[in-house]
């Protein structure tokens, strides 16, 4: 397991399960860096409409396997903990509420 820090400095774990599973998508083998990247310097975070103690970290990855996406990392917030769910590439930020950069 891994502890990491987003950019607020708020610890995150990453469970060698969730990071084998994350993993087991081709499209982001070699990227486990970028998904310490997405924390420390997210350009979006969406609070999640199906989960509110989710939020959706977004960070714009020009030329990964598939093309030019947007990797996001979505991050389960509880009063004492916070880890991460998964991880996956996508074209587009989700709706939701936009935590950050606050408007």
């Amino acid at each position: 397991m891994k502890i990491l820090k987003d950019f607020l400095g708020r610890n995150i774990r990453l469970t060698d399960e969730r990071l084998q599973h994350i993993l087991e998508h081709p499209e982001l083998v070699n990227m486990e860096i970028a998904i310490e990247e997405t924390l420390k310097q997210p350009q979006f975070i969406v609070k999640s409409i199906s989960d509110s103690n989710a939020e959706l970290y977004y960070r714009f990855y020009s030329g990964t396997i598939v093309g030019d996406k947007w990797l996001c990392v979505v991050v389960k917030h509880t009063l004492n903990d916070a880890f991460i769910l998964t991880a996956y590439l996508t074209e587009k930020i989700k709706k939701g509420i936009q935590l950050w950069p606050q408007k």
